[in-house]
């Protein structure tokens, strides 16, 4: 059995100079909120991650291919560097578990339908770009995904970069957008598109191997906890910037 969660981009807008996100109980509760809630229903969630390697392919139904493919690979080696997890490219869609769309606003909808189903149509309101991903509900690993990005809508609505950043960064095992993550990519009043440091952290543990798909909030807690406290002692938590500024997608911002 599988069950699907969808992700889509609405809008993003405002960053913050304060360094709140070095606090351990603020990320614990960035994390968790993140994590651990979805945007499309109420209450506690499992903790769901890719126990496979990431396979990703890419259809190019408008131009500028190879503008779009140095993003996807630009920030999918960013995703790789910063999760550890194996993330890469195929060139067959029959190798992929995530499928990733480049379309025209015109033919969206019947994209949404194809990649992620009819009931992700009720999602589509609103958003400039959608993502969804599938997953075993035993084991609560992330088993597929699809990202589908509108192209005239996300250039229209200067949110191409930001399109690409965060559908595939949420299809990871972040899909929610919470007040409680600043900045960051979810939430929607940060005005950056790429990831911020607090997004770094984030996703390092998540893909931290003490954190297995399948965790409840109360399993997840001490781990959590344990893992802020040695990347403070690392120095991890204030390397995070240099993480976040590394990204090789900044150089178009």
């Amino acid at each position: 059995m599988r069950c699907v969660l969808f992700v889509a981009l609405i809008t993003n807008v405002a960053y913050a100079a304060q360094p709140n996100w070095l606090s351990p109980s603020f990320i614990e509760r960035a994390f968790i909120h993140v994590a651990l809630r979805n945007e499309y229903s109420t209450g506690e969630k499992p903790l769901v991650k890719w126990r496979k390697p990431v396979r990703v392919w890419v259809e190019h139904k408008v131009g500028d291919r190879d503008l779009h493919n140095q993003l996807v690979n630009e920030h999918l080696e960013h995703l790789r560097h910063v999760t550890g997890h194996p993330i890469a490219r195929v060139d067959f869609r029959s190798e992929a578990n995530v499928i990733w769309v480049f379309t025209r606003q015109a033919t969206w909808h019947q994209d949404i339908r194809n990649e992620l189903g009819e009931h992700a149509v009720k999602h589509m309101h609103g958003a400039v770009c959608q993502a969804g991903y599938k997953t075993d509900t035993t084991t609560h690993e992330i088993v597929s995904a699809a990202v589908v990005i509108p192209v005239d809508q996300a250039r229209s609505h200067g949110k191409l970069v930001a399109c690409i950043v965060e559908e595939i960064t949420q299809s990871l095992g972040l899909p929610n957008d919470s007040e409680y993550a600043y900045p960051s990519i979810f939430n929607d009043r940060t005005p950056e598109d790429l990831l911020s440091p607090l997004d770094v952290i984030l996703l390092k543990l998540l893909y931290s191997p003490e954190l297995t798909s399948g965790m409840s909030e109360r399993q997840a807690k001490p781990v959590i906890r344990a893992l802020i406290k040695s990347y403070q002692q690392q120095g991890l938590l204030e390397q995070a910037v240099g993480i976040a500024n590394s990204a090789p997608l900044r150089k178009w911002m």
